[in-house]
């Protein structure tokens, strides 16, 4: 299994709540044999969404191979004015250089997600992507993580995960890595009538 974790975050810093994050996530599924890289947005060099280009971007055929090569996706953001970065959100919007293929966007790929803010609110991320792994025909783990920033660490000096969240992570690692979503075969489809 292959697995990608995106880090939809704009931050830099080597400690940084994302990619702290993305590392905890990184470390504990290669730990169960599956292969995990991490993509992060802010390195990424994704321009703004222009269909009328007339060649996709490099770092966006690269991008889309990656998210279409993952069989497990990784979602994480930080909540920003009620939604999640819109910089990620323009590089899922890039998903629409696939529309053509045979499966399109993220067809049966599964995706967890976690959303970090500083007061009770990170339940809109988690919509916000829940909602755009939908349209994008991906499915969408039935466990998601609303952080609230301030309980993420052991203490404010820290950069170790608390253990309410530790759990958290691993039980939806632990989801993620344990459920399959299988292909419907078209043929086996009742039809209308039969």
């Amino acid at each position: 299994m292959k697995a990608i974790i995106f880090n939809g975050s704009l931050e830099r810093r080597t400690l940084s709540t994302s990619g702290l994050i993305s590392d905890y996530f990184s470390e504990r599924l290669k730990a169960r044999g599956i292969q995990a890289e991490v993509f992060t947005l802010a390195d990424s060099g994704i321009p703004l969404f222009d269909v009328t280009l007339p060649k996709t971007p490099l770092a966006v055929e690269r991008m889309t191979q990656m998210f279409t090569d993952a069989d497990l996706h990784i979602w994480l953001a930080p909540l920003y004015h009620g939604s999640i970065p819109g910089v990620m959100k323009n590089c899922l919007d890039w998903l629409e250089v696939t529309a053509d293929r045979y499966e399109p966007y993220l067809t049966d790929k599964t995706v967890g997600m976690v959303c970090w803010a500083d007061g009770l609110q990170a339940m809109q991320g988690i919509n916000t992507m829940e909602a755009i792994a939908k349209s994008l025909r991906a499915w969408p783990i039935p466990f998601s993580v609303p952080v609230i920033r301030s309980s993420l660490f052991v203490s404010d000096q820290s950069t170790q995960i608390s253990e309410l969240y530790a759990g958290k992570f691993d039980k939806l690692i632990s989801i993620a890595a344990s459920k399959k979503i299988e292909s419907v075969n078209p043929s086996t489809l009742i039809q209308p009538g039969d």
